[in-house]
């Protein structure tokens, strides 16, 4: 009897052992997950014209197709107003791996991006600063509405760049409150820590003439005409078409 006892207790500490250590393996694995950082990607691609028809379709499709993974943030596409052979593609990912897996299956683009393009692509990483949520990105201007997007590349002058993001740090709020803001984003390349990119859509173009002449910005415009490498600034500005919109309110 005592021996038989003796085995029921230690499979039964076996098990609570056991259990212990699966717990304490999720743990950490949920820890180790939880420190990956969100990957911001930014990829510019310039296509041939004889294949941007079919380049405009492929990274439709990638952008439905990953919009729809647990995984991604936000994923958008777009052409440059002033060269629609010029297309941008944004993401933004729980984590690099969850990237890299899904990028892996995308053999559609993955081939494409082999023949149809100009010269290599463009592939730019940033940092978010002051980041938005998953729902904040998936925010959509309402349907019928001439949504306006607009890029702006910083390029701050050496030693300026904590002013830069002071400026930003106290508009920001304001920015992303206003009526006819959509998105409001502020991004650093990782690439140059003096580089800077927003990302900013507004829900039509009265929407953006009110932002340029909205109080708040004016410290910003004064930054942007003192501080960077090279002027006018607005030489650094795209405007964009989004040809893979989220289904609009």
């Amino acid at each position: 009897m005592r021996m038989k006892t003796k085995k029921t207790i230690s499979k039964g500490m076996l098990g609570i052992f056991s259990l212990l250590v699966m717990n304490g393996s999720s743990a950490t694995a949920q820890i180790a997950d939880e420190n990956q950082e969100i990957v911001a990607k930014m990829t510019r691609y310039e296509v041939k014209k004889e294949n941007q028809e079919k380049f405009q379709k492929t990274v439709a499709n990638y952008v439905k197709k990953s919009i729809s993974n647990g995984n991604n943030i936000m994923s958008e596409a777009y052409f440059e107003q002033e060269d629609h052979g010029v297309i941008w593609l944004f993401e933004r990912w729980k984590n690099q791996d969850e990237l890299e897996k899904f990028w892996k299956n995308a053999k559609e683009l993955n081939g494409l991006v082999k023949t149809a393009l100009v010269k290599p692509e463009r592939i730019i990483y940033v940092k978010d600063l002051e980041p938005l949520t998953k729902k904040e990105w998936r925010k959509t201007s309402k349907k019928g509405e001439e949504q306006l997007t607009i890029m702006l590349f910083v390029d701050a002058k050496k030693g300026t760049e904590n002013n830069f993001m002071e400026v930003y740090h106290k508009a920001m709020p304001e920015f992303r409150s206003e009526q006819g803001v959509v998105t409001y984003q502020l991004s650093q390349l990782k690439e140059d820590a003096s580089q800077f990119a927003t990302f900013e859509k507004f829900r039509n173009k009265e929407a953006f003439q009110y932002h340029l002449n909205f109080p708040p910005i004016q410290p910003v415009i004064d930054y942007l005409n003192t501080s960077i490498k090279k002027q006018p600034f607005q030489d650094g500005i795209h405007n964009l078409i989004e040809f893979a919109p989220l289904i609009r309110e």
